[in-house]
């Protein structure tokens, strides 16, 4: 699934320079704790869900996604790393973590906005405040549930209580 975002960040990588940038999905980076010399940037999307138990899907428009990425100068490559915090189906007791699926559309907005993050703190870019709307498909008119939201477990989400 890397290989959207990859994409993506390759139809936008003329913004950055003539340096070489690549993404990686790493859950493992946490909100607040990028290594030294990296930048954190964090996003918000809608995308659909699909209980791997019951088979119930669900879409959610309080999607949380985590950037860390670093530009090493001297050899004018820049990483990325990307956790999509994940949400668990109401209907199952023994529900499990589920992994976001995002909309074609959502992703470029997504690597849009990063891609702006990076110009202003690994180039020093000005910008004006240009943000692109993520697109909403299906119901999404209902309560975010923060006990099913990794995000909110993980003190990410706007919605934690």
């Amino acid at each position: 699934m890397i290989s959207l975002w990859n994409s993506s960040l390759q139809e936008k990588i003329s913004e950055l320079h003539d340096d070489t940038w690549n993404i990686v999905l790493d859950e493992t980076i946490v909100e607040n704790s990028p290594a030294r010399d990296w930048h954190q940037y964090i996003s918000g999307s809608f995308a659909q869900f699909r209980c791997s138990l019951c088979r119930k899907t669900w879409g959610s428009k309080r999607v949380r996604v985590l950037f860390h990425f670093h530009l090493n100068t001297a050899r004018n490559r820049g990483t990325i790393k990307v956790r999509r915090f994940k949400q668990k189906c109401r209907r199952c007791a023994e529900a499990q973590w589920e992994d976001p699926n995002f909309p074609v559309e959502n992703i470029d907005v997504l690597v849009e906005r990063l891609v702006k993050n990076i110009r202003v703190k690994c180039y020093r870019d000005n910008l004006g405040e240009t943000n692109r709307s993520s697109v909403f498909i299906g119901r999404v008119n209902g309560p975010h549930e923060t006990a099913h939201c990794e995000a909110c477990h993980k003190g990410v989400c706007s919605q934690a209580n």
